[in-house]
């Protein structure tokens, strides 16, 4: 069963989101935030594997409560799924910067929703999206040029070059089919290279791979 917690300050929007997730066998909504702070207690009482974040809340809002929750060590099993009514909200690279496991615009279809769920809950990013990849490509072109990091230095170079490829947008299946690897090789280097990077999943990868210069927006 996939625990959820759902942050989001309008009680309507709450209501929604709980009637879809509980109609689900395999899904259960474990509680319910109208601010970030309140998400945070709540996670920290019942240690969902999912947290739907609203970003704007007042009283506390969506971006340092999954800066909390990514940093808590007791919280190293839930995974934040930012929410949004814009496709180019500012806060949203911040959000993934702060640990967010993916993102999905409020107004996408049920299914997409249950489905971004399973997937974060089974430890994967949501970044498969288009909106994602342009999402995160306009803000690292706002950037300053990304200056190398020694964080790199302890990747091999295969595992540098398949960062790179994630950060491009890459599934695991893609990036075994461009090196001639199997698709279990290829999802190995992708575990290790996070292993090494500190970064809880795919979306720290990618975030890490344009903030060091590895990977530049639009190249692939």
């Amino acid at each position: 069963m996939i625990d959820v917690v759902i942050a989001d300050d309008q009680a309507l929007v709450r209501a929604g989101f709980r009637a879809l997730l509980d109609s689900q066998d395999d899904i259960t909504v474990v509680g319910e935030a109208a601010d970030g702070p309140e998400a945070v207690r709540l996670c920290r009482q019942h240690r969902p594997h999912v947290v739907l974040m609203d970003i704007r809340m007042p009283g506390g809002d969506g971006l340092s409560a999954t800066a909390q929750i990514t940093a808590d060590p007791d919280l190293s099993g839930t995974r934040v799924l930012v929410l949004t009514t814009f496709r180019l909200d500012e806060y949203v690279f911040s959000a993934l910067r702060s640990g967010a496991s993916g993102f999905l615009l409020k107004d996408t279809d049920p299914t997409t929703l249950l489905d971004g769920i399973r997937i974060i809950a089974n430890g994967d990013a949501l970044l498969a999206p288009e909106i994602t990849r342009r999402l995160i490509e306009e803000y690292a072109l706002r950037a300053k040029t990304p200056a190398p990091s020694d964080a790199l230095d302890a990747l091999t170079d295969r595992e540098r070059e398949i960062v790179a490829l994630v950060g491009a947008g890459l599934s695991n299946d893609e990036i075994a089919a461009r090196l001639f690897l199997s698709p279990t090789t290829a999802k190995t280097h992708v575990s290790r290279a996070m292993i090494k990077l500190g970064v809880r999943d795919r979306a720290g990868l990618v975030v890490l791979a344009y903030e060091t210069g590895l990977v530049r927006p639009g190249w692939a």
